[in-house]
Formats: structure tokens, C-alpha cells, sequence
């Protein structure tokens, strides 16, 4: 279900953005409560945004919002005769009305419903959040924007607990990172914020630069470049270029526009050549503005390492070791991004450190007691080669209790493109040198087990399975006491199921 974002707009907002004009004076400055794409999450004075789905469409549902005390509705020309009747007044905000002097009936009940008829709901819902970005929020609130192929959200709640410590800072909920998310999050700017940190998301090229346009970052952060969307943009190239857009949408230097890029990255690097904004580097090598080394697993207490900072001046390097409880070896490229983040904005280490180290719940992998007393290892959010591969480096540092066994869970890995093959090969080869136990699941997913008997993994250790349910019932016998069983793969093919079905409740 999508998230409800709260917001600080009022029908004067929604008005000014969709007609262009002044709001009349019998329409009274309401405030919007929150703004929602489901109709089941209405409330009072809310406003709900009609859009067509992959599965439904919310114009069929917007009788049910206005029942529930909508106070706005965004919807489009085919939902206008299931408005007549409902008490709502409709304001047509068309290309065919554009020329016209928008208006509200006399008969127009205070605190009535308005029901905005526009030609795209979606189009329109980001003239609200880029109105709301330009005229609502403060003249100094400085944005951050994020994207890369992996650890886009990871880095933006990271990065927010880093400058909450110090700042009021918003940032998207959940996943609320594309086309209807980001300005879905803008509606939610107030004058209080003086920091907001967005994660951007990609299908196609184009579309990071347009987030910029409605958003303004005047900070961005490249996480890395991989093979996730490879089908849509056909190479690798084109994925960098597309994740590029945000640091050419930065301002200049002296502006304060800055590119925090990773070092460690050949195509994020070659980005410092595209960006009129300031370049700081981060990652694992001495070269970087800010560093790591003397990475060490602490297990499940998290990862230890050591940051240096070389400050602009270059006469002093700052050296600092720190704990993090993130598990893995790739969060120390996470941490680094959100400290990056905080000593750009002016923050102290000690301030940097317990941002990190306070990390928000959604960032954690989740470790769940399973069934015949295993652990589950959650990882499900996404899938894509990187990723997979960091969470079995993961599995690899985890110590199983007892007899316990490492288990990996590996489902299709999707829209890989001409990779697909080879990505889905080489988590084979790094899964026959981790786990003791392997089931694969989807017919993507033969290819990791078919690579790992390749290299020598053990036959009998190795179960191919067609899909999640099949999967659960051999999960069901297979699993024993204190295994530890990472759940890795694209939610298309059910790998959340899986994981609700093996929890020991």
C-alpha cells in the first residue's frame, strides 16, 4: 500500500498550481492533511491523486475517497460523470479550458471538496510538488539528491539521520523515488525544513533530470553504476548516463553546488568531468577526499573501520575509528556517503558519528527467528548482481551458532539485459565458496546453482527449484537448527513470500 505523506499545502496550493491563477476569494486557504495515490488511506481534508496502475486504475476509486473526506481530488477527463452527484465542485484545469477564467460556483459550499479535472494526473501532481518546492519551502533549504544502481535508499536514510542531528530534515518515504514519488514528497516541504534528502530513481533516460527540475538539488550523490535496468537502456553507458543527469543538473561551485561521487567506481569518476559543481571524492582508496580502511566484520554487532578525512586545506587528515551496526562489508561505502554528506554540510564527527551509528530501522537487514529454530536473513528489497553478491559476503562473515548451517535462498535476479546471463553466473561462483546449502528459485535462478556446480560446488547440496511456494514446502524439511538463510531476489518472483512462510510464528 503506498505510503500517506503529510503535507503543508492548503487549496490555495493545489489551485495556483493547476490553473495558473489566484484563488478566488469564496475558496478558503484549507489545509491538506496529507496526500495519498490510495483511496483506502483517505482521511479528512486529504487529497487524493487519481493515477492508473499496473494492476487498477484510482479513478474507479474516487467516489470511495470523497465518501472518506477528501477535500482535493486530482483525476483525469474520463472520471468526470462519476463526480456528478457526490456534492464535490469540479474545477477544469484542461488544455480545451486553459484560456478560461477558472471559477468557483457561489453555491460553492465552505470547506466543500474540489474535484480538479486535469489531462494528466500525473503531470499535474507534479505541478503541485514543484510549486509547493519553489513557493513553500524556504529560500535557504538546501536539497540532496541520490541515486546509483545499488544502495539508493540504504545511503538516503543514512544520510538523513546524519543531518537530522542538526538540521529538520525530510526525506522520501519508503520508495517514493520516481515520477509520482519525489513529488509526491514535495508536497510535504515546509517552511520548517532546512534540509531535504531524495533518492531519485530511473527507468529510462530523462527521467532524472526531470526529478531535478521539480526537486533543485544542490547536492548529489552517485552510490555506484551496475547492470540493474540494463534491459530497459540497453548498456551500461547509457545507465551511467542516465544516473549522471543529477550531477549536471547541480548548480556551479560557487553557487554550492557539490558532487559527491564514489572513487572507487570507474563510471562514477568519469562523472567529476561533467558537473560544474565541486567534486568529493569518497571510498576505499587514499586518493579520496574521504576514506576507509581497516575494514573488520564484527558480525552481527555490525562492521568496524577506520575513516581518514583530508581537509581542504590538505594540512591536517582527520583519523577516526568508528562501529557501525550495519552488517556487511559494502556499508562502509553507506557510511562513507552519509559522513561525506555531513562534513559538507558543516556537521562534527561526533555528530557524524551518531547519525551512523542511530541508523534508521528500514536500513537494517532484517533477521527473523525461522522455522526448526533457523535464522532468516531478510534481504529482500532488491536484486541485482552487487547486491547479491554483498549479501552473501555478509553470509560469509556470519558464524553460524552450533551445527548451523549457511544457507543461501537465491531467486531471479530481472531486467539484467544482456548481463543476465553472467550476473546470475557470477553470484554462483561467489555462493560456491560461502554457503553449505544452495536452493535457487525461477528459471533465471538455474543459471547461480548450474555456475556453482561448475566450479565444484556439491551436487547434493544444491536444489533447483521453479518457484517460491515449491520452495517453501523444501525449505520446510531441508532447514535445521541454528542454519543461518538468506532470502535474496527480485519481488516479481514471490522471494518476500518466503520469507512470511519460513517465520516461526
Amino acid at each position: 500500500m503506498p505510503p500517506v505523506v503529510k503535507t503543508w499545502i492548503t487549496q490555495h496550493t493545489i489551485w495556483q498550481a493547476l490553473t495558473g491563477q489566484l484563488p478566488p476569494l469564496n475558496l478558503r486557504p484549507v489545509p491538506i492533511a496529507s496526500a495519498t495515490l490510495d483511496s483506502r488511506t483517505v482521511g479528512k481534508h486529504d487529497l487524493f491523486i487519481a493515477l492508473r496502475g499496473l494492476e487498477t486504475d484510482g479513478h474507479e476509486y474516487i467516489r470511495q475517497a470523497l465518501d472518506l473526506g477528501a477535500g482535493a481530488v486530482i483525476c483525469e477527463e474520463r472520471a468526470r460523470s462519476s463526480v456528478s452527484g457526490t456534492g464535490a465542485t469540479t474545477v477544469d484545469c484542461t488544455a480545451g479550458r486553459w484560456a478560461l477564467q477558472a471559477s468557483i460556483p457561489e453555491d460553492h459550499r465552505a470547506n466543500g471538496p474540489l474535484v480538479y479535472i486535469v489531462d494528466d494526473s500525473v503531470k499535474a501532481l507534479q505541478l503541485v510538488g514543484g510549486f509547493q518546492r519553489y513557493h513553500g519551502s524556504r529560500r535557504d533549504l538546501r536539497v540532496i539528491g541520490v541515486t546509483g544502481s545499488v544502495g539508493k535508499t540504504s545511503t538516503k536514510e543514512l544520510a538523513a539521520s546524519v543531518l537530522s542531528r542538526c538540521y529538520d530534515t525530510l526525506s522520501n518515504q519508503g520508495n517514493l523515488n520516481n515520477e509520482q514519488g519525489l513529488p509526491l514528497t514535495l508536497l510535504g516541504l515546509g517552511l520548517n525544513h532546512e534540509r531535504a534528502v531524495l533518492e531519485m530513481g530511473m527507468y529510462a533516460l530523462g527521467e532524472i533530470r526531470d526529478l531535478c527540475a521539480l526537486a533543485r538539488p544542490q547536492v548529489g550523490i552517485i552510490t555506484n553504476i551496475g547492470p540493474s535496468h540494463l534491459s530497459r537502456l540497453g548498456s551500461m553507458e547509457k545507465i551511467a548516463q542516465a544516473k549522471a543527469e543529477l550531477v549536471q543538473a547541480l548548480p556551479p561551485a560557487d553557487e554550492g553546488g557539490v558532487a559527491i561521487l564514489n572513487w572507487d567506481d570507474e563510471r562514477v569518476r568519469s562523472m567529476a568531468d561533467l558537473t560544474q559543481a565541486r567534486v568529493f571524492k569518497y571510498g576505499l582508496t587514499p586518493t579520496a577526499d574521504l576514506w576507509a580502511d581497516e575494514i573488520e566484520s564484527a558480525g552481527m554487532e555490525g562492521i568496524r573501520f577506520r575513516f581518514h578525512y583530508r581537509r581542504p586545506d590538505a594540512k591536517n587528515t582527520d583519523v577516526l575509528h568508528v562501529r557501525v551496526p550495519m552488517l556487511g562489508r559494502h556499508s562502509v561505502h553507506t557510511a562513507l556517503r552519509a559522513a561525506a554528506l555531513g562534513l559538507l554540510e558543516g556537521i562534527g564527527w561526533d555528530d557524524i558519528v551518531a547519525g551512523i551509528q542511530d541508523i534508521p530501522g528500514q536500513i537494517r537487514l532484517v533477521m527473523i527467528p525461522g522455522i526448526n529454530d533457523s535464522t532468516v536473513i531478510d534481504d529482500t528489497y532488491n536484486a541485482s548482481p552487487a547486491s547479491t553478491i554483498a549479501a552473501l559476503n555478509l553470509l560469509a562473515d556470519l558464524e553460524p551458532a552450533g551445527a548451523g548451517r549457511r544457507v543461501a535462498v537465491m531467486g531471479d535476479m530481472l531486467e539484467l539485459g544482456h548481463f543476465t546471463d553472467e550476473g546470475h553466473r557470477l553470484v554462483g561462483r561467489r555462493a560456491a565458496d560461502v554457503v553449505d546449502l544452495l536452493v535457487t528459485v525461477g528459471d533465471l535462478g538455474k543459471a547461480i546453482g548450474e555456475e556453482a556446480l561448475l566450479v565444484g560446488f556439491a551436487a547434493d547440496h544444491l536444489h533447483l527449484v521453479s518457484d517460491a511456494d515449491t520452495t517453501l514446502t523444501l525449505l520446510e524439511s531441508l532447514l535445521q537448527a541454528d542454519d543461518l538463510v538468506l532470502i535474496k531476489g527480485s519481488r516479481a518472483i514471490g522471494m518476500e513470500s518466503l520469507v512470511n512462510g519460513l517465520t516461526a510464528d
